[in-house]
């Protein structure tokens, strides 16, 4: 029988196995939705019943309505290519894998979900070690329809005569299918290497380090998933949050984990970790470096010790026909003695007042001894602490504090320079002025961790003076669309019981003290790559990477050395301008050739734009997935202006810093050189880059400087 022949009567079987499971399926739906319906009915009649009986139905219908609600949630977020693996083993027996189990009305197995121990041996079996798997099947479907299967004989010895081989191996029919706009999970192509890292233990800090394509990301994801699924106890109530780069990279891969039925798991850019904030807009590189140090923290504890704007400068109050006033300096050192004692500002009202009176008690004596009187000190203590005019003057002179407001205040360059006095230099405070001092108060990715130190040094404002979150933080409620759809919790919640961090080697200082607060009581996975690293001070980062950690154990690390992303002709030109920034044993290695080589082209600038539209047009027709145009951040608007009119959904233009974890058919590289100029760590920025395309890559420049 010829080889199509073949391929297609394995996809009739195939197609036959898979009618079973839908129509399986439809039967749990139906039975769900009966539920729910059974539930509310129970609802209604509870309304006619005595007390007692009353709140026991209505506790029954809240436990099958919720019940059957998240089984219809689990169906729905699986019917997507939910069987996609089969294993024929040496004793015969067919395990079918899928993103759910599910058993027919025997209770026989029709899928095995890919988490289970039964299905280990889809990922770990080799031909070395084939644990008992003769043939590895992956079955690619499109909603209920099989397309394809592609097959792994790992025991040649052990196929039977009727056994029919169909394809060149599962991973490398996958590697060169398209990327759709969001991502998908991998379950279907997990190797050896990412396998064992997916089932480590979950307890202590897993480090994933590798190159590009080697799949950090997806191994992370599934791993939170298994992990869900393996100890659902000691980490399902808690949850689990997931922390990306950026607003980008978090869209891209919000599809994978409830396409695996896990919905305990919040995910979260890194403009948007502290609640009730979102920030998109990047800082030019050498200014979110200065706000991403841990001499911020010393600079921001110093801003909010100094007296607010606009506070009274004297205190004058008449106590039994005498006037009590304490100058501004003589107000300054109370307030410094306030601070002195510790405790956050917003707590410690109650103790500024206590000092001012003894201040003011300090004043009477001074006054009575140069007239020869005395004075009940305690008396015109508790005298004054009742009086009215006291305390109205205490809530102007001690005000609430709010974490926005502060950094307004440091947008004046005397205020900032003398709260950065010895830790920044000149340079430093203009650059920071100008950006804190900005009419638009758009706060900018890094800000958000310094809203978040500012909003543990204030404390909580009282309860009866609390204002929205948003205006406590100087920042707008999310726009419509970009609100967190997790499970609902309190606000800065720091009880996760797992954090997932990807791209961590671009974390800075500060952001890891805000990350490290969310994971007081977590387990860690953390993903990166230090040649990818856009961060100029590792060392710094490490430090306080580490303290967010704690004393947490045990520590271990996986390296994928594996790139399947990118075709070897590609990864060879990133590799060659990363050249001298990295050791040999950091890149890792591409397993497979297109014959396409890279298309390095120079323009002139003045013809840059029609460049861009002749080369993306050329690769949207050149391959059916998306295509990535990849510029310098600052240069995005204007190259997505020059492409408004190509419509098409599969064509994305992102920055540079954006474009990381990201990953297209083809891409369009815009003048790599001003890539290297717009970040600290230079040719890393374009390394990154440069290892998105999968497929097709062209770049366009103006100069071979970069190379």
């Amino acid at each position: 029988m010829s080889e199509p022949r073949v391929r297609r009567a394995e996809i009739a079987i195939e197609q036959s196995h898979v009618d079973r499971v839908y129509t399986r399926l439809a039967e749990l739906r139906a039975q769900a939705e009966a539920m729910r319906a059974k539930g509310y009915e129970l609802g209604h009649g509870a309304q006619r019943e005595a007390v007692f009986e009353q709140a026991s139905m209505l506790f029954e219908r809240d436990l099958m309505v919720f019940h059957a609600n998240q089984t219809l949630q689990t169906l729905d977020a699986e019917y997507e290519g939910l069987v996609f693996g089969r294993l024929d083993q040496t004793t015969g027996e067919l395990i079918y894998i899928g993103r759910l189990g599910i058993r027919d009305a025997e209770f026989d197995n029709l899928v095995t979900d890919w988490r289970a121990p039964a299905a280990a041996a889809f990922y770990q079996g080799t031909a070395e070690t084939p644990m008992d798997v003769v043939r590895r099947r992956v079955i690619r479907c499109s909603g209920q329809t099989v397309l394809d299967v592609d097959d792994d004989v790992l025991i040649p010895d052990a196929v039977p005569e009727n056994m029919r081989i169909v394809g060149e191996g599962a991973l490398m029919a996958a590697l060169g299918r398209s990327r759709g706009e969001k991502m998908r999970d991998i379950v279907a192509t997990i190797q050896r290497e990412q396998d064992e890292v997916i089932r480590a233990p979950w307890r202590g800090v897993t480090e994933i380090t590798g190159g590009p394509g080697t799949g950090k990301t997806a191994v992370a994801l599934h791993r939170a998933a298994y992990l869900l699924y393996r100890h659902r106890r000691q980490l399902g109530g808690a949850g689990v949050l997931v922390i990306g780069p950026s607003g980008v990279f978090t869209n891209y891969i919000s599809r994978v984990l409830p396409s695996m039925g896990e919905t305990n798991v919040e995910l979260r850019a890194l403009g948007e970790v502290l609640d009730r904030v979102v920030a998109t807009r990047q800082d030019p590189a050498p200014l979110a470096a200065i706000k991403g140090s841990l001499r911020m923290r010393k600079v921001l504890l110093r801003a909010l010790r100094e007296a607010p704007p606009d506070v009274p400068d004297e205190m004058r109050i008449v106590y039994r026909g005498e006037v009590l006033k304490l100058q501004g300096k003589e107000l300054e050192k109370v307030r410094r003695k306030v601070h002195t004692q510790g405790g956050p500002p917003n707590r410690s009202r109650v103790r500024a007042a206590e000092t001012l009176l003894e201040a003011l008690a300090d004043k009477a004596e001074e006054n009575a001894r140069a007239d020869g009187r005395s004075v009940d000190r305690q008396e015109l203590i508790t005298e004054l602490g009742e009086r009215i005019d006291f305390h109205r003057f205490l809530v102007v002179w001690w005000p609430v504090l709010y974490p926005g407001e502060i950094l307004r205040w440091l947008g004046e360059a005397p205020r900032l320079s003398r709260a950065a006095k010895g830790v920044l230099n000149s340079g430093e405070v203009e650059l920071l002025a100008a950006s804190f001092g900005e009419e638009s108060h758009e706060r900018t990715v890094a800000d958000i961790a310094l809203l978040d130190e500012l909003r543990v040094l204030l404390g909580p404002p009282p309860k009866r003076r609390r204002r929205l979150q948003a205006v406590e933080l100087d920042a707008a409620p999310p726009a419509r669309g970009t609100e967190q759809h997790g499970p609902h919790r309190p606000e800065h919640y720091d009880e996760y019981s797992h954090i997932v961090v990807d791209e961590s080697q671009d974390l800075s200082p500060m952001q890891w003290r805000m990350v490290g607060r969310r994971g007081k009581y977590a387990s860690w996975t953390v993903v990166g790559d230090p040649v990818q690293s856009s961060w100029p001070d590792p060392g710094e980062a490490a430090q306080a990477r580490d303290q967010a950690f704690g004393l947490r154990t045990p520590r271990r690390r996986y390296t994928l050395r594996t790139n399947y992303r990118n075709s070897a002709e590609i990864f060879d030109l990133a590799a060659r301008v990363v050249a001298g920034h990295a050791e040999e044993g950091d890149l890792p290695k591409a397993v497979r050739t297109t014959g396409i080589q890279p298309d390095v082209r120079m323009v002139d600038p003045a013809g840059l734009e029609d460049g861009v539209l002749t080369a993306t047009k050329e690769l949207m027709d050149a391959v059916e997935g998306t295509v990535g145009v990849i510029c310098a951040m600052d240069r995005v608007p204007e190259v997505a202006d020059w492409l408004r009119n190509f419509g098409d959904e599969r064509l994305k233009v992102v920055g540079s810093l954006d474009s990381k974890g990201l990953e297209y058919d083809a891409v369009v590289l815009v003048e790599p050189t001003e890539l290297i100029t717009e970040s600290t760590t230079g040719r890393r920025v374009l390394y990154v880059a440069l290892t998105r395309a999968t497929q097709q890559l062209t770049v366009l420049a103006t100069n071979r400087d970069w190379l």
